[in-house]
This record gives C-alpha cells, structure tokens and sequence, in this order.
C-alpha cells in the first residue's frame, strides 16, 4: 500500500467512525497513523473531532491549533478552533476564528450560524442577526426550515408542518427538518408514530443531535417505552455529559422506568452540573420522595423554590406529601404568587391546591375549600373528559363481558397466578392495600403498571374491518386468550427486579378490564380498594393528578364517574361471583388483622405478621400516598368529608343509594 492510499484509507476509517458514533476508535486511527506521519494536518484534525465527542475539549483545542500551525490557511480548521473555544464559553476568542474562516472562506454555511450562536451568547444581537442570515442565505434548506419554526412560534402550525414537509421532500436527510416536524406532532400529541419515526431516523443520522435526542427519549416515555427511554438518555449522556439537562432527562426516564436509585444518581449529576436548575431539583425530590427520604426531598424542593420562586408545581409537590405541613413564610409566599397577574396558569392551578392544603392543615376549612374549587375550576379547562363517552365504553364492555360470554371462555388463558390486579379509583386506599401485600415475603410490589390497558387498546388496531375492543374479543379462538395473558406475563418481567412468585399490579383505572384481566389470566387475583364515596370523592378532587383522572376536576363530573364505576364494578361481582375481593378502607383501618387475614386468604397466601407491620416495608412508592403509607394505621383520615359537609349537596344527593348499601362496619367507622 502506498504512503498516499494509507493516508486517504485511514482518513476515511476515522470519518466513518466518527459517523457511527465511535469516537474512541477513530481517536485510535489518527494516533496510530500520526506515530509515523505526525505532520498529517487532516488526521490531527479529525484527531480534534475525536476528542470533542468525547469532552475532551483542552486536549481537542492543542491539537487543531497544532494542525493550523501546519496549515494556517485552512477555513475548516478556524471554524474548528472557534467551535472548542465556543464549547468551553471562550466566546471572546470563539469570534475572530470564526470571522478569520469565512475570510478565507465565505460561503461556509455552518461557520456563519456559530459565528451567529457565539455573538448571540455575548449579547451583540445585531451583528448575530447578520451572521444568521448569511447562514440562511447560503443553505436554502436551512431557510425553510427556519421559516417552519417561525410559523411554528407563531401558532400557525399547519404552515409549520408544510414548511418542514417541503424541506423534506427536498432533503430526506434534513435532521432539523425532521426534529421540527416532530416537535409540531408532538405538541398536540398527534402522528406518534410519525413523531417518533422522525426522530428515530434523526438520531440515526446525527447521533450527537442532543436536542433530537432529548425528544425521542420523552416521546418513548409518554409511550410508555421506559426502557428505549432510558437507552436514549444514556447515549446522549455519552454524547454530551457536561450537560445537566441531558443527565436530567436521564433521570426522569429512570424514575418512569421504577429504578429510582439510578434515577436519584442521574439527577444529583444534573445538578451537580446546573445548580440553578428548578426543574432538575423537582426531578430530583420526586425522586427522594418516591424512595423515602422525605427530608432530602423537602430540601431539594425548596432549592427549586430558591431557583424559581414563581414554580407552582414544587409547592404542589411539597403538599402532595401529605404528612408535610408548610411554614407561615411558605403560605405567604404562595398567596403573593396567586394575587400575580402575569402567573402562568399552570403555576396558578398549582398554587391553589397547594394553598387548599396548606388551609385545611391551619382547620380553615372554607378557604381551603375556595383554592381546591378554583383550582379545579381553572384545571377542568385544560383538560378533555366527555362522561357520556366513558360511560358508553363502559356499557359495551359490560355487554360483551356477560356472564355467559365469561363461562364460554373460562379457564383459556395463559396459567400464570403471579398477577394480583387492585383497582378501584384514586385515593381510595388501593396504595395501602398494595404495601400490605408488598410486605409479604412472597409479594413483590412493583408499581401502576399501563399494560392491561395498552393491550385492550391495541387489539383490532390493524384489522381493517375496524372492529375493536371490547366486541373484537367475541372472534378470539380459545389460543388467543392465552397469547395474551402471554404477552402481558412477558411485558410485567420489565417492571419486576426479584423473583418472588406473585406481585401486585395496581392502577386503579384499571376496573374497567377486570373481565379481560380474568379471561387472560384466569388464576390471577382482583381485588377493589373502596372508601366511603364522599371521602372517595372528596380525595380526588383535592387531588392534582401529574396526569389523566381528567374526571376528577369537576364535582358532577366525579359524582357521575363514581356511579358508573360502582355499576361497573357490581356488575362484575354479578358475571364473577367470588373471584373480586372488596377491601373497604374503613375497615382497614379499624380492623387491621381482620383485614389482612381476609385479603391474604384471597390470594392464597399465609398470614404472615410483617404484613400488620407495613409501613416498616422499606420499597420505592411512587403515588401521591407514598409517605402516608410508611406510617402506622391512623383513623385521622376517616369521615374527612364532614369538615366540607355544607359544599357536598350534589355528592350526598346523587350517591345516597350507594351510602346506604355500604357495610354497617363502614358506616360506623365514618359516624
């Protein structure tokens, strides 16, 4: 091989490893090839590009400063030396290597927009404006590109769409086209799987495209994909780990993916990296929270707090731990917040079921009463519920699942008895009945898990007669309903980390599928966590859900949605005599034993002791009742609703029938 084919031959190694995203061996191809040809200014460069893929930014400096000392007339290499000056906040000196590129090179596209990103961060917004539209002049694609985003800004989002479309069909392999086209998918979460094709393929071509990065590892987590999610996240940590924002999006993705310890390690990096990050201190409180450590919590959320006073959400957050009780100051800050004209409604909604709680701690039940209803008054206009929809799904699920369907097609699923499904609705002590079963030796509990419902959404989608669930179950062959029961056994492995033979499945929205859950898993158990309905109705309604429970924020919405799960879960009882255990909060917490040993011998387990002592279990607890479950019984919470009694006419009027069928036992324990 001659001199000259070794030298092109392992420059275009080193590209190609580059390319793919392998910088430590395209390092390994300069350095060797430099050993013996230590004058090669095109290998110390692409030696340079190495070494910034990899942070090492001093290093990558000395040596394409090494390379213009060999050839001090290449416009690549100042617009290199500009980038690492740039990366490391040199912008000062960043400028005149960018300016002396285009000098000896103008029509040198990217040098004018990090000529126009480093006078931007210096504050000279004119002669930024400049280099921008120099950039754009001379990368037609970038234009429209460009042109999308300021459709996109300005809430014309069909023009956006167009725009990016257009940039598309004239380059497929348009990265920030297809970014961009995601980005105006995404914010109606519509075209998901365009939205994440998209950015799949950017990601491909452009693996140290952070800013695409970052929204496909939150598009797979709204997906419920949490381990593509967190492979995302660490490749970009890899790509840029100097960044706190992407060791914050890691951290999230672990938390969605119930591996809070790493979660917590990830966020206290993101903060390392920006202590002033508001949102990475929330994350990270989250986090602490779930895994107990309420005191490291409370002091992360205050940070955030220090870092944007104006951040509803944190103190949300903090009331959303219930056994906490907020300082005067704190109070008094939040009423400052909410007299703002200028607050985001987001913050406004916060802040009022934060002041709800911190009023109803102080016994000032009236006003705590005024911030939970305007709060939910102002929340119920974000969001979309239609009761009439969900009743009519519900009503054609009771239809097909009727007790002869049920009988027809018994004992076909899959054989597996690890499942215990608890449902119910929000705040009705399904979390307690969950850390009861956790504390047995043979329960693992894991977390609410979006499986059951994911597979009744998925069934029929690509039939083209369009049927659906539920009346698509009426063709299933006896073999589908273990195949199912299959793939639901196969996707609970992700969320589960022991071995233990049972673990608890518990999302109370889950009510609805207790037919399908039984049909696929016939040896799984069911049981309905239950609490007084004005109690039931008034802890949702006090609730801020991070998402869903959309029926929670109004008070005819909530009745209505009571009623239609009390009809739901009756009839279930009706078509399954026996197999759906209800396990009333009251009684819980009055007859604590009574209660386990009843729940235990539903599940087929023996009594163990531990399970009287559950709030000693030491395990991740991700829901709003995380700390009041690590506390001892306590009957504090019983009858609450009576401190709201003259605000609950409708309740008491319109569940009356459902109060009255309640046990004696549930009732004496509300008097």
């Amino acid at each position: 091989m001659t001199a000259l084919s070794e030298k092109d031959a392992t420059l275009g190694a080193a590209v190609q490893a580059l390319r793919a995203n392998r910088p430590l061996q395209a390092e390994e191809i300069c350095r060797d090839y430099l050993v013996l040809n230590p004058g090669s200014a095109q290998h110390l460069r692409l030696l340079g590009h190495a070494l910034l893929k990899q942070n090492r930014l001093a290093e990558a400096e000395e040596k394409i400063r090494f390379a213009l000392s060999l050839l001090p007339d290449m416009p690549l290499l100042y617009e290199d030396l500009g980038s690492v000056l740039a990366m490391q906040e040199r912008y000062e000196e960043a400028v005149p290597q960018f300016e002396q590129a285009i000098r000896l090179e103008p029509q040198l596209p990217m040098a004018h927009k990090k000529l126009g990103q480093a006078l931007a961060a210096l504050g000279r917004g004119e002669d930024a404006d400049e280099a921008y539209r120099e950039y754009l002049d001379l990368d037609p694609d970038k234009g429209v590109v460009a042109s999308g985003i300021n459709h996109l800004k300005a809430g014309r989002k069909v023009e956006a769409i167009d725009s990016f479309r257009a940039a598309l069909k004239k380059n497929p392999d348009n990265v920030d086209a297809m970014r961009f086209l995601a980005t105006a998918y995404w914010q109606d979460k519509e075209n998901l799987d365009d939205t994440e094709a998209l950015l799949r393929r950017a990601t491909q071509i452009a693996p140290d495209y952070i800013a695409a990065c970052m929204l496909l590892g939150t598009v797979l987590l709204e997906r419920n994909k949490f381990a593509e999610a967190v492979r995302v996240f660490r490749d970009a940590t890899a790509q840029a780990p100097q960044q706190g924002e992407v060791w914050a999006g890691l951290g999230n993705a672990l938390a969605r993916a119930s591996e809070p310890h790493e979660s917590a390690r990830a966020f206290a990096r993101a903060i390392e990296l920006e202590p002033g990050s508001a949102g990475a201190q929330m994350g990270y409180a989250h986090t602490l929270k779930t895994l107990g450590d309420q005191p490291a919590a409370l002091d992360a959320y205050r940070a955030a707090i220090r870092a944007k006073p104006d951040f509803g959400e944190v103190y949300w957050s903090m009331a959303n731990l219930k056994v906490f009780r907020f300082e005067d100051d704190e109070i008094s800050a939040m009423e400052k917040q909410v007299g703002r004209e200028d607050l985001s409604e987001s913050a406004a909604i916060h802040f009022r079921f934060a002041l709800g709680k911190a009023h109803e701690d102080k016994g000032d039940f009236d006003r705590a009463w005024h911030y939970y209803h305007t709060g939910n008054q102002r929340q119920r206009m974000q969001v979309k519920h239609d009761p009439l929809e969900m009743e009519e799904r519900q009503r054609r699920i009771m239809d097909v699942f009727n007790a002869e369907f049920i009988a027809g097609n018994a004992d076909c699923g899959c054989d597996a008895p690890d499942p215990i499904f608890i449902v119910g609705l929000p705040r009705s002590g399904s979390t307690l009945v969950e850390q009861i079963l956790a504390s047995h030796s043979q329960v693992e509990g894991t977390a609410e898990l979006p499986i059951l419902g994911k597979i009744a959404s998925s069934m029929g989608r690509y039939r083209s007669d369009r049927v659906e669930y539920p009346e698509i179950v009426k063709t299933f062959r006896k073999k589908d309903w273990r195949a199912y029961g299959e793939q639901y056994m196969e996707e609970s492995r992700h969320y589960r980390s022991t071995d233990k033979p049972y673990f608890t499945d518990k999302l109370p929205n889950n009510f609805p599928h207790v037919g399908l859950a039984q049909l696929i898993l016939p040896h799984a158990k069911i049981i309905n966590a239950r609490r007084h309905p004005l109690d039931s109705c008034l802890g949702a309604y006090k609730q801020l859900f991070a998402k869903g429970q959309h029926f929670t924020y109004d008070i005819q919405d909530l009745s209505e949605y009571y009623q239609q799960y009390h009809k739901v879960m009756t009839h279930w009882h009706a078509v399954l005599p026996g197999k759906v255990l209800d396990v009333h909060y009251e009684d819980t917490v009055t007859r604590l034993e009574w209660q386990v040993r009843r729940l235990l011998e539903h599940c087929g387990l023996p009594f163990e002791e531990q399970c009287l002592r559950f709030h000693e279990t030491d395990r991740p607890v991700k829901t709003a009742s995380s700390e009041q479950v690590r506390q001892p019984i306590y009957r504090s919470a019983l009858g609450k609703w009576r401190h709201y009694e003259t605000h609950l006419d409708i309740w008491r009027e319109d569940l009356a029938g459902i109060i009255d069928e309640l046990p004696d036992s549930v009732k004496a324990a509300d008097a």
